[in-house]
């Protein structure tokens, strides 16, 4: 008798559990971004730049800064937008997201890239890159609200 009450016990505590788990990934919600970088360097580089996060029609302005470490010549700005999916609250957009990469603009090109932070907040951006800059880098970008 005793272990088939363990073995509900188990059964109870496991459904809730799981349950715990659907249900905040299910609250999970997703909102859009605009950013603008700036990204220059001499074999280290820099970025920094602004944007806004659009979240249940209010919008929250954002900070972004960073460091490339690599191969990085030249200075361009990019206008990125897209979708930031995951999140739950304004503030989980907000830390760190690394990304490596290799890429070239010669006055104007494009990119798309996904950024996750530590929070699990997804970044699906894509954008126009004005500027002159060749890089293979890994860049840590960080994002705070303002």
């Amino acid at each position: 008798m005793q272990n088939w009450r363990r073995f509900w016990v188990a059964v109870i505590a496991l459904t809730v559990a799981m349950g715990a788990n659907f249900s905040s990934a299910a609250y999970a919600d997703s909102g859009f971004v605009r950013l603008s970088v700036v990204k220059g360097g001499w074999f280290i580089g820099a970025n920094g730049g602004s944007g806004t996060l659009t979240f249940h029609g209010r919008r929250y302005p954002l900070s972004i800064g960073g460091v490339d470490a690599g191969l990085v010549f030249g200075l361009s700005e990019t206008e990125f937008y897209g979708r930031v999916s995951h999140i739950r609250r304004p503030s989980d957009v907000a830390g760190v997201y690394g990304a490596g990469g290799v890429g070239a603009a010669l006055v104007l090109g494009a990119r798309v890239i996904a950024l996750t932070n530590e929070k699990g907040a997804l970044l699906e951006l894509q954008g126009r890159q004005v500027g002159l800059i060749a890089n293979a880098d890994l860049s840590g970008l960080v994002i705070s609200l303002r």
